[in-house]
């Protein structure tokens, strides 16, 4: 339930927010109410198309159902887990809850927007939020965190056909700079706090342990790339008809190799490694010809999965005590 003395769908404006819960009435996304112990979310995709980017709304749901994606402050140069997302993202250890609030509409013929509220919602416990970059006509743009928010505990938020994210109306490739904050070694809520019927509840740390050994992974191999004078980014891709963007794991343009990395070598993660280089594969046109792709693992998988690997000619790339096997990859002719 929510503590707001506002039902779920109801219309305010932040003037009477700030009023009745502290708070600035004035500009910004994300917005510290210090007197009730509240964080308020203003969500306006037409507003975030100003500022370039088009990552807000409702995504499809997954398996641990709703999600809502919310783009962080910071409407200049690189966004900063600093301040107001610093808050955001810290939320449950600060003692605050979030509220998320979407413009709809003005209150009559003034300039005033009206604030849908869609609910309470916690930050999504496994990934706080996901780095996405903007950009134009190929031209790498800065970077934005994008909050995955998610549903308070038995909470069912507000929502509209209207709420959700637009999909893409082309598709486009964006090679981007590959940061070190990308390994997601940000504090993630701690499941503790949500442990209730909720779908936050079915969240297990342990997918959140398999998250973290992968960034960790890729940030390794990066460094490694690196100490043997090899260019690596990444590639951020937006497919036409599609909610949203993801990014790939790993690109050596030295090289020309296209790396997915892994956090576990089960069947179900190779499979899945294997399925996303192939997909990923289709929308990167702009490299040079002759792409490697190649799994990165924290260690040796199977005989069968390495045959698997073998088969579609994907290479296989290991981590050691040392270093990593399977480094340098063999000339794409070989």
């Amino acid at each position: 339930m929510s503590s707001l003395d506002l039902p779920l769908g109801a219309t305010t404006t932040r003037a009477e927010l700030a009023q009745a819960y502290g708070g600035s009435p004035h500009g910004g996304g994300i917005v510290p109410a210090n007197q009730s112990q509240n964080i308020f979310v203003f969500s306006d995709p037409a507003a975030g198309r100003e500022h370039d980017y088009t990552f807000d709304g409702r995504a499809d749901d997954d398996e641990y159902g709703v999600l809502y994606l919310y783009t962080g402050a910071g409407q200049s140069g690189d966004q900063q887990l600093t301040d107001r997302n610093k808050s955001l993202l810290n939320h449950v250890q600060g003692g605050r809850e979030v509220h998320l609030f979407v413009a709809d509409g003005t209150v009559g013929d003034s300039a005033t927007v009206k604030q849908r509220y869609l609910g309470p919602v916690v930050v999504d416990p496994v990934v706080p939020y996901v780095e996405r970059w903007s950009g134009e006509d190929g031209q790498t743009g800065r970077r934005l965190y994008v909050f995955r928010l998610r549903p308070a505990p038995g909470v069912t938020l507000a929502l509209t056909d209207d709420d959700v994210m637009q999909p893409a109306h082309t598709t486009e490739t964006l090679p981007v700079p590959w940061d070190k904050d990308a390994a997601l070694e940000t504090a993630a809520v701690p499941l503790e706090q949500h442990a209730t019927d909720s779908t936050t509840a079915t969240i297990t740390g342990g997918q959140r342990t398999v998250i973290r050994r992968e960034g960790r992974l890729v940030t390794a191999y990066k460094a490694y790339l690196e100490a043997h004078g090899h260019v690596v980014h990444r590639y951020q891709i937006r497919i036409e008809g599609e909610k949203g963007a993801f990014l790939t794991d790993l690109y050596d343009a030295t090289d020309n190799v296209l790396y997915e990395a892994k956090g576990k070598v089960l069947r179900e993660h190779v499979r899945m490694a294997i399925g996303q280089l192939l997909d990923y594969r289709r929308h990167l046109d702009e490299v040079p010809e002759g792409l490697h792709l190649a799994v990165l693992l924290p260690e040796e998988p199977s005989v069968d999965l390495r045959k698997l690997l073998e088969v579609e000619q994907i290479a296989l790339v290991t981590q050691t005590a040392d270093g990593f096997a399977g480094y340098p990859l063999p000339p794409a002719d070989a």
